[in-house]
């Protein structure tokens, strides 16, 4: 990734050790700043109180001395802790580059890379999956042909013949006559006497 410069060589050590050493100057830099804000407040409480003004003038020197030093040291401390955070990306993007080389040796990735084989693999599976679909579309087609000729009432077999049709005109003006029959027998039984006097008796 890095390419011929003297990035190549370099190892993630080295720039660990380099983040832990700039981190443990910036935290002495920040405890000492906090150390000497400490120390103007009890100058700035003590030249307050102070009636002498010889005291209250030295007072004041140390104090403007400690500010010097608290913004020069403040300033150092802020330079050390962006020198670490660009120290801590460039150990990110080692460990990237690391990441992505392990990866890329892995056996699976390494097929990715032939990316003419893959083409012909990917091209092989589609080909293979239209004719697959090909086949049961076809088949799906002769099963449907096969239950359309199978419901078909038009061969001999199940069609009725002329002595069929006799024998079904036969049948069915005897169920003509019967339900004639059954009409007349009801109309019959409620014009009867005895059908008046049970009538009478309810």
């Amino acid at each position: 990734m890095f390419g011929r410069n003297k990035f190549k060589k370099l190892k993630r050590e080295d720039v660990v050790d380099a983040i832990i050493t700039l981190s443990k100057q910036q935290e002495d830099l920040e405890s000492g700043i906090l150390d000497k804000s400490a120390e103007v407040e009890k100058l700035m409480q003590r030249g307050k109180c102070e009636k002498n003004r010889d005291v209250k003038l030295l007072c004041a020197k140390k104090i403007s001395s400690l500010q010097d030093e608290i913004k020069r040291d403040s300033k150092r401390a802020a330079f050390l802790l962006y020198n670490v955070k660009m120290l801590d990306k460039l150990k990110g993007a080692i460990d990237d580059n690391q990441f992505v080389s392990n990866t890329s040796k892995l056996p699976l990735n390494k097929l990715l890379s032939d990316q003419k084989a893959l083409a012909q693999f990917l091209q092989s599976a589609i080909a293979s999956r239209t004719s697959a679909e090909n086949t049961l579309v076809e088949a799906d087609q002769l099963f449907d042909a096969y239950e359309q000729a199978a419901d078909n009432d038009q061969s001999p077999i199940y069609a009725a013949d002329r002595s069929d049709d006799e024998l079904l005109a036969i049948f069915e003006m005897q169920e003509q006559l019967d339900s004639e029959c059954n009409v007349d027998s009801d109309i019959a039984e409620k014009d009867s006497p005895m059908s008046g006097r049970v009538a009478e008796s309810d």
